[in-house]
């Protein structure tokens, strides 16, 4: 089912930044000979976004963040389970930050 073929990431890069910048998926294909599944693959891996201070990343480490949060999340309801809400649990809690 593979040819094969290995990109490096530089080559990769460029590709999904020229298909940002108007090139169509048809066309890059045609003119790299790469399969429409490894661009569409790429273009998923090296796009970017923005966060509100201005960080930049990858929707890899987007990813990432995602699954720390999740992970995050499930212990923060675990810790909540196992904390009673009360008054003097709160006061306990302010007095130990």
């Amino acid at each position: 089912m593979s040819s094969g073929k290995r990109y490096d990431d530089d080559f990769k890069r460029t590709l999904v930044d020229l298909y940002h910048n108007g090139k169509t998926q048809a066309s890059l294909i045609k003119e790299y000979g790469v399969s429409q599944t490894a661009l569409t693959k790429w273009i998923k891996q090296y796009s970017t976004v923005e966060t509100d201070d201005g960080k930049v990343l990858t929707a890899k480490q987007v990813k990432v963040l995602q699954k720390r949060m999740a992970k995050l999340e499930e212990e923060n309801q675990i810790l909540k389970k196992r904390l009673p809400y009360s008054r003097h649990t709160q006061t306990t809690i302010r007095s130990c930050l």
